[in-house]
């Protein structure tokens, strides 16, 4: 499904990701962990085609994506239907005036009919358990609330592949719980799951492979992610515990 193919991509001379290779099937769970600034969040831009690569080449769905092909505005559409972000700072994604606006933003740009988008909205304001603050503006919203917000506004779009970038940090531990659950659930459905993450007291059982960055920007280890987990010496020596 998704193909990256010796990926660089540098930011102001500073490299962020260095050769990096990876393949993706359909239907998986992957953690994508790190310590800070090893490049988890720019392979998430990445994926998500916010950033094109520098070098190598990244396929999506036997599909090649890059700026010429987004260029074209059909193109763009389709890729974002397929392909949602949920980013780590949820003030950067919201910015509708209500929580009901924010969650059809998407919607809307695609050019659905009225009535789906209400539907898309009220489930997908069900789903996250937020019904009641459909008319609140965001900036209100707690931290928690407006995560599921922009969780919403994601998953409204159905997309085949969610990537999230620490959808743990600034929620308590409900919300952690109320969150694993539904990454669970959202991965037996069939949905890709791809979670850059720190949080590893509040996963356990989500996912079923993890992708480790090291500090020089590349893929340190790809494997079985409870036997990652485990591995304490291999964790401490790549600084992440």
């Amino acid at each position: 499904m998704i193909k990256l193919e010796n990926i660089s991509f540098t930011y102001k001379n500073k490299i962020a990701l260095d050769n990096v290779n990876v393949n993706i099937e359909e239907g998986e769970s992957i953690a994508i962990i790190g310590p800070n600034g090893s490049g988890k969040s720019t392979f998430l831009k990445l994926l998500n085609a916010i950033i094109f690569p520098n070098g190598g080449k990244y396929v999506f769905d036997n599909t090649e994506i890059n700026e010429d092909l987004l260029k074209d505005n059909k193109n763009l559409k389709l890729f974002h239907k397929k392909v949602g972000f949920v980013f780590q700072n949820s003030d950067t994604q919201l910015f509708c005036s209500t929580v009901f606006e924010e969650i059809a933003f998407g919607l809307l740009q695609m050019g659905l009919p009225e009535s789906e988008i209400n539907k898309r909205v009220s489930d997908c304001l069900n789903l996250l358990n937020i019904d009641r603050l459909k008319e609140e503006h965001p900036y209100n919203l707690s931290g928690g609330e407006k995560k599921r917000v922009a969780i919403a506004s994601v998953l409204a779009m159905n997309p085949e592949v969610i990537t999230l970038d620490e959808p743990m940090n600034g929620i308590d531990p409900k919300g952690k719980r109320f969150l694993r659950e539904l990454l669970i659930a959202l991965n037996k459905s069939g949905k890709t799951i791809i979670c850059a993450t720190h949080d590893f007291e509040y996963i356990e059982g989500v996912f079923n492979r993890a992708i480790v960055f090291s500090d020089e920007h590349r893929i340190a280890k790809d494997g079985i992610y409870e036997d990652i987990i485990k591995d304490e010496e291999f964790l401490r020596r790549y600084n992440i515990i």
